[in-house]
């Protein structure tokens, strides 16, 4: 049987002040990341944080759109998505 994965739709700010989660809006979660966007640097971070916050390996996230654009879906497998959400909300709730 395939695995399932979960689309995230993201917006991303690189060269932020540090990464964070920063909020949810219109079923797109907005995400800071203090690295800028040179030679993929910032798509390498985002996945870092988003595999800290979710409790994943980094192999289990996958930019699927927006390689290039601060609009991004990316794929997690290994997570049903009530646990994604719960994470997810989780996390930013401790951070308020």
């Amino acid at each position: 049987m395939a695995e399932e994965k979960i689309t995230l739709w993201l917006k991303v700010q690189p060269n932020a002040h540090r990464n964070e989660l920063a909020g949810f809006k219109e079923g797109v979660w907005q995400i800071k990341i203090a690295t800028p966007p040179v030679k993929g640097k910032a798509n390498q971070e985002l996945i870092r944080y988003l595999s800290q916050i979710l409790g994943v390996a980094r192999h289990q996230l996958a930019i699927e759109r927006g390689i290039n654009a601060r609009r991004k879906a990316v794929s997690i497998s290994g997570l049903a998505p009530s646990q994604v959400r719960e994470r997810l909300e989780k996390h930013y709730s401790g951070l308020c």
